[in-house]
């Protein structure tokens, strides 16, 4: 099964820790949607989008891109991270995926650190996430993702 993750990761690298964990040993690649590239999502089996909550939401530029790229029928998923709330969550490229008769297949979550702010002043909220048990979580839900399809 072929899997493509499409991201966006800024400030501690939160996210794409926690999809370099799940893509360890697996057919995975990972998309960073802020790079110039020639994208063909046709070619993999399932297809997760990937970002921080900014705002309350995913980053603009992955539901942009979802809008963009993401074929019609394709399997799907969600992961990201937050310092305080999850927020809305995947709702926006939820939102995409099922306009384009996409399947959802589930989403991913954990804390990560976050110094965005006011949490700037106290050092930071969520420290030392995501950590390894995170990591061993998104790893399991990667492995269930394969049962689904």
């Amino acid at each position: 099964m072929k899997t493509a993750i499409c991201y966006y990761s800024r400030h501690h690298g939160n996210t794409l820790k926690v999809i370099e964990a799940m893509a360890q040993g697996e057919d995975i690649d990972l998309i960073n949607v802020t790079t110039r590239q020639t994208v063909r999502l046709d070619d993999y089996d399932q297809i997760g989008f990937a970002s921080g909550i900014y705002g309350f939401e995913f980053h603009k530029s992955v539901v942009s891109f979802a809008k963009q790229y993401l074929p019609e029928g394709k399997w799907v998923f969600f992961v990201y991270t937050y310092g305080g709330a999850k927020g809305t969550g995947a709702e926006a490229v939820s939102k995409i995926a099922k306009e384009k008769g996409c399947k959802l297949l589930g989403e991913f979550s954990c804390q990560g650190y976050d110094t965005f702010g006011p949490f700037k002043l106290v050092g930071g909220i969520a420290k030392g996430h995501p950590d390894e048990a995170d990591f061993a979580q998104a790893r399991r839900f990667y492995q269930n993702l394969k049962t689904k399809n």
